[in-house]
């Protein structure tokens, strides 16, 4: 896909290092270009006028004004983006307030690479849906593919058994697990069970916190995070 092909992404959020890093995260993903940063809904709209935008990644809780209020306000104004909605909130009036506004996702915060990586790759997949869709049934199939969760490519070197194996070891270690241990219960060496450990980290899945008490550097113990069953 060329550069004139690439979806067009602007980045509205007012922490100027989380919109950095929003920014790079957009650029990792092949067919997608970020055109630009805004930290407030003022920023956007002008942004808007001078640039061609596909999508915008859009933080609900700007200085002056709601995401929301934003998406609604660029409606009306004839701006038809599709938003990704970036927000701290659980407020299910919000999701579906925003439903009618073109919040074509949600991603709560925190959220790492390979979170918004997957969100954007399942958006791509729906814009060339629509944009070749010609009929009902294959505009269904295409708002499918947004919500159906899908799984991210494994980084190279991982592989799926395995990690259904580390993520087995770690649900059941209640209390939580070092690498050491997930090793020695799957069979796998100690560098490998880290690995996987921390790709269960970046993926949102586990959590790590230092073990203190101990002669030495502190050592890892994993955890698995209630819920994430739901979003495998």
């Amino acid at each position: 896909m060329t550069s004139s092909q690439a979806i067009r992404v602007l980045v509205v959020e007012d922490d100027p290092v989380a919109a950095d890093a929003h920014v790079m995260y957009v650029g990792r993903v092949p067919g997608f270009v970020a055109v630009g940063k805004a930290h407030t809904g003022a920023e956007a709209r002008r942004a808007l006028e001078r640039t061609a935008v596909d999508l915008l990644l859009l933080d609900l809780h700007l200085p002056d004004v709601h995401g929301l209020q934003l998406a609604r306000s660029l409606r009306a104004a004839g701006h038809h983006a599709d938003v990704i909605a970036v927000t701290s909130a659980r407020d299910l009036a919000v999701v579906r307030e925003g439903v009618s506004l073109g919040v074509v996702q949600y991603v709560l915060k925190p959220f790492t690479f390979a979170t918004l990586r997957d969100r954007l790759v399942r958006y791509a997949e729906f814009h060339a849906a629509v944009g070749e869709a010609s009929g009902q049934d294959e505009v269904d199939r295409a708002l499918a593919t947004l919500r159906a969760p899908g799984p991210a490519a494994l980084p190279k070197g991982l592989s799926a058994p395995t990690l259904e194996r580390v993520t087995i070891a770690l649900r059941d270690g209640a209390e939580g697990l070092t690498a050491a241990r997930v090793a020695e219960t799957t069979g796998i060496s100690r560098i490998t069970a880290r690995r996987y450990l921390e790709h269960l980290v970046e993926a949102g899945r586990a959590e790590r916190k230092p073990l203190y008490g101990q002669v030495g550097r502190p050592e890892l113990v994993y955890r698995w995070v209630r819920g994430a069953e739901r979003s495998r």
